[in-house]
């Protein structure tokens, strides 16, 4: 799961010392020593969970969670609240009409109303989803041929996929999960009013181990040929042809400080 932290400084209590010593007629009676207790910080037991959990979980490029440990953290994650990342519905960002200067980065999404994540991929990557806020349209879709899903030396080749998901989510809703090759491993977010998401990717993106995001445009299955087999007109609204497309050019993403708790990594 990637995450941000920030540094806290815990300043340390600085001790005079005195130039002049002296002594009075008085007995001195010995103090005992006691503990300073430093205060301990609080992190909602919520999100300690998921973040062990995680660091059991995932192990390094190529892990797929056993379906056991996709039960535990699809657990850990459908009883998450807003509060357990340090969010509330109360912010102006989840407000109607209130300008919006961008989304966060890391694992938790925010989009306002009407904003969309376009059609990408996750390569190799299993992808846990939480709708913490709002209601949000996801579409996802899955190879047909699943056989070098992602082969970088055939960008731009059409190639047909098969419909995974087209619904409306209103939080709270059940956890959504994605592996490499199935359960809509390609997809959009659109949302209808203004969401919070959190994600936990594993593995996460990388440029360096080929884990590049990639954008898709979507065409109707009767678009193209599929070498000469049919569908009825029912069988065929399961089904959509994906060419590769450069990132949208009205699409940003921008970052912002995660000042939610945070995690002690024991």
């Amino acid at each position: 799961m990637a995450t941000e932290t920030r540094m806290v400084e815990q300043r340390s209590n600085r001790v005079g010392h005195m130039s002049k010593v002296q002594y009075v007629k008085r007995d001195i009676k010995k103090r005992k020593c006691r503990d300073i207790k430093r205060p301990v910080p609080v992190v909602p037991m919520a999100l300690q969970e998921l973040f062990v959990a995680c660091k059991e979980v995932f192990k390094g490029p190529g892990t797929v969670p056993l379906p056991c440990e996709v039960e535990n953290l699809c657990c850990i994650l459908d009883n998450m609240k807003l509060e357990d990342v340090g969010l509330s519905n109360n912010l102006p960002f989840f407000k109607h009409n209130v300008p919006v200067k961008g989304s966060p980065r890391l694992c938790i999404f925010f989009l306002p109303e009407t904003g969309v994540i376009p059609l990408h991929n996750h390569p190799g990557m299993t992808v846990f989803s939480k709708l913490l806020l709002g209601k949000m349209h996801i579409k996802s879709y899955d190879w047909v041929d699943a056989t070098n899903s992602d082969d970088p030396t055939k960008p731009c080749e059409k190639r047909l996929a098969k419909l995974k998901t087209d619904s409306v989510f209103t939080s709270p809703s059940s956890t959504s999960v994605l592996y490499p090759t199935s359960g809509g491993n390609i997809h959009s977010f659109t949302a209808i009013t203004p969401c919070a998401v959190l994600d936990v990717l594993g593995p996460p993106y990388s440029m360096e181990d080929d884990r590049d995001c990639s954008y898709y445009k979507e065409h109707p299955y009767g678009s193209f040929s599929n070498g000469g087999m049919t569908m009825t007109e029912e069988e065929a609204k399961g089904y959509g042809w994906l060419e590769e497309i450069e990132m949208p050019e009205n699409s940003r993403m921008d970052g912002i400080q995660y000042l939610g708790p945070q995690i002690i990594d024991i």
